[in-house]
């Protein structure tokens, strides 16, 4: 399995407040990596700063080989993003964003039958905000997806949705990375990041505790939910 993403001792701090404090790690081809922590442990300013969008302080970043801010627009054409705090407009359809958006890329998949891959055939007239919360991330992954990335960032994707539109989704990211491509899944929800993830980072305070398939952090914590083997380890570290 080859590596696709290598984050090598980053640092990020906003004012005195460190973020983000010598998180190391790598991707392989095809997996769903998973970034696990409790709120503000840094998972999201870590891949703000994976996709380009935040100047790191310290540290090294590949993503495809290519450094994400110098050879920005390169990444961003191979790099879908779907972040926690990316809503849209109230008033925009969800046909006008898949249109726009697709204008963004040189090759987009066509945003017709992304929207039907998604469920979201019959809502291209629909605005944003009459979207439910499941339609709504199903909306975001179409819209991480319209350029055809081989990665897709995806940010609390199911914060606030109910246990069937939660189930729905996870069953959506499993399909996407069926058809070929790399996720890097952020998450505080430790049922998530053990249905779907080959491998997690587990950060606490902004710094990796460990990395390892669910399987090897249950193991090496002694416990049989990854919600008390994340407590077992960052203590250990604490």
């Amino acid at each position: 399995m080859s590596t696709v993403i290598e984050v090598e001792h980053l640092h990020k701090r906003y004012g005195k407040t460190v973020a983000v404090d010598d998180v190391s790690f790598t991707v392989g081809q095809g997996e769903i990596f998973g970034i696990l922590g409790r709120n503000g442990a840094g998972k999201t300013t870590t891949v703000e700063c994976l996709a380009g969008l935040r100047t790191p302080d310290g540290g090294t970043i590949r993503v495809l080989g290519r450094d994400p801010l110098r050879d920005h627009a390169e990444v961003t054409r191979r790099v879908g993003v779907q972040l926690q705090d990316g809503q849209l407009q109230d008033r925009l359809r969800v046909g006008e964003a898949m249109w726009l958006y697709a204008s963004f890329y040189p090759d987009p998949a066509d945003p017709a039958e992304l929207l039907d891959r998604l469920g979201l055939t019959g809502r291209e007239r629909t605005p944003y905000a009459k979207l439910s919360g499941g339609q709504k991330q199903r909306l975001s992954i179409a819209l991480a997806l319209v350029g055809r990335p081989r990665i897709a960032v995806l940010d609390e994707l199911t914060t606030g949705l109910d246990p069937h539109a939660r189930r729905d989704t996870w069953d959506l990211i499993e399909a996407v990375r069926a058809g070929g491509v790399t996720i890097v899944l952020v998450t505080h929800f430790m049922p998530e990041a053990e249905r779907l993830c080959d491998r997690i980072a587990l950060i606490d305070d902004g710094r990796v505790v460990h990395t390892g398939t669910p399987a090897e952090l249950l193991a090496r914590a002694g416990e049989s939910t990854l919600e008390d083997a994340y407590v077992t380890l960052t203590r250990r570290t604490a």
